[in-house]
């Protein structure tokens, strides 16, 4: 009881602040109702993306497909406005956040003293002396000329090729820790703390010594540095019951270029396709569903660190839902294809997307393998590569019944997985065919699955965003990227 009524006077002070800030004089009104007003939240578009404008949508392939015979599930759907990336994440973009993982571990280990305790690499205390939950200083650079133990600290993340001699980055450390919480299940009626409130209805007493069982992921490293991601069961206790905790390695799978394709020369690909700068554009691969989401938990962690005031009202990056995605990928016109014809080539023969147009014959349409990002024309929502290219991983979890399984407003079906599921229930949708997929593969309807920590070289992803605001004509336009002045 105590702890609702601290969230009960937790809401009552935001309010009393809320009203103490901005807006106009709601006194001396001669007693009429005029409403409470605040200051107005103008989102500046997110850099890369482009505004998805809220819509309807009839989803799924209303006829069956000739060549497979394979019927897919179609329903009237609406969805709410978001942002999403112009093209998929690509390699350099994804480089970025291993950079960042990489960084994190040294400047941890250079504040640690086994390599030299500069306590000046971690934050512990707010500007008033404060004592915080320590965080990083990213604002001190890292020594240009090291002595012996902070060398040592920034040559740990490292090791040596025991065949080449060649230094290269230790992929097995670059392990990733985010939290989420989750406020849908916080929401949910059966998860309040207060036994009177989970039943509205009075003919039915509450029982105050009920208790209710929450699940919670969590993760750890063990004493042999390996990660071990656990889901625990326990009851409801309080509102941290919700914040779930992931630690995931977040190096691309690189091999997956010759595990894909037995007996096939691929190995230039496995060597250079993510950390060569000649495929800086090219979509990334080899990334699974699990590791699309930390990427997408870092790039909102990223974000909110120089948003200040505004961060309060920012949406999280995330995979896109399924049906968010076929709604983009379809155009303003719900095309069968993301351009406005059922054909795959323009008058003059020039192809709309990479995939493989014939049985063998992968280089058709001018490509062997993947293209760089943003190469073929926009969609009219202004997207690249929303077929073919590389398949994308979504949000959803994969069901033979899709949508018809879902609610017709902002459709979706979530399952975090445990490590004790089944393996079957660890199936993700996943959207667009890829450069491997013949053209009926890469209709916007077509659904196709993989399991969430499997790495594909036809996989990859694109993060979205949900509005700020949810009348979508309010956010600003989206300023001009490299991305969609590519040639």
């Amino acid at each position: 009881m105590k702890k609702n009524v601290m969230i009960v006077l937790s809401a009552m002070m935001v309010l009393l602040l809320a009203s103490c800030f901005g807006g106009k004089e709601t006194t001396s009104t001669g007693g009429e109702l005029t409403g409470a007003s605040g200051r107005a939240f103008s989102e500046p578009a997110p850099y890369g993306m482009v505004l998805i404008k809220r819509g309807h949508l009839r989803m799924g392939m209303e006829s069956v497909d000739s060549l497979w015979g394979k019927q897919t599930p179609v329903r009237d759907i609406s969805v709410e406005g978001f942002w999403m990336d112009d093209t998929e994440i690509t390699n350099s973009e994804y480089r970025q956040f291993v950079n960042y993982v990489r960084d994190s571990i040294i400047r941890q280990r250079l504040a640690d003293p086994n390599y030299g305790g500069d306590e000046s690499y971690m934050i512990v205390e707010d500007k008033n002396g404060d004592p915080i939950k320590p965080h990083l200083n990213w604002k001190k650079n890292l020594p240009r000329k090291p002595n012996d133990e902070e060398l040592r600290a920034m040559e740990s993340v490292y090791v040596t090729n025991p065949v080449t001699g060649e230094k290269m980055l230790d992929a097995s450390q670059m392990n990733f820790r985010y939290e989420v919480y989750d406020y849908t299940e916080a929401a949910l009626r059966r998860n309040r703390l207060n036994p009177e409130e989970r039943n509205l209805n009075t003919d039915v007493q509450a029982n105050p010594n009920e208790e209710v069982w929450i699940s919670k992921d969590t993760a750890y490293i063990n004493d042999e540095g390996r990660i071990v991601r656990e889901t625990i069961n326990r009851p409801l206790s309080g509102p941290w019951d919700f914040l779930n905790t992931y630690i995931v390695n977040i190096y691309p799978d690189t091999t997956c270029w010759v595990n894909d394709f037995p007996n096939a020369d691929n190995e230039v690909y496995m060597r250079n396709y993510f950390s060569a700068p000649a495929y800086n554009d090219y979509p990334v691969v080899g990334v699974t569903w699990e590791q699309a989401n930390a990427f997408c938990a870092w790039r909102t962690e990223y974000l909110l660190k120089g948003l200040g005031a505004a961060a309060r009202y920012v949406q999280r990056y995330r995979l896109p839902t399924e049906a968010e995605w076929e709604y983009a990928a379809r155009g303003k016109d719900q095309n069968e294809f993301p351009w406005q014809n059922e054909d795959v080539t323009s008058g003059k023969g020039c192809f709309f997307a990479n995939f493989k147009p014939d049985n063998g014959n992968y280089t058709k349409d001018g490509n062997l393998i993947t293209s760089r990002a943003g190469i073929y024309s926009a969609n009219s929502n202004g997207l690249f590569d929303m077929a073919g290219n590389v398949a994308e991983w979504t949000s959803t979890i994969y069901t033979e019944a899709g949508v018809d399984a879902m609610n017709d407003i902002n459709p979706q079906l979530k399952y975090n997985a445990a490590k004790e599921d089944p393996y079957r229930l660890k199936k993700k949708s996943v959207r667009g065919g890829s450069w491997k997929d013949p053209e009926s593969y890469i209709r916007s309807a077509w659904r196709s699955s993989e399991y969430q920590n499997q790495p594909r070289s036809y996989i990859g992803f694109r993060c979205v965003r949900s509005l700020a605001n949810t009348t979508s004509d309010k956010a600003r336009p989206a300023k001009a990227s490299a991305k969609k002045t590519r040639k």
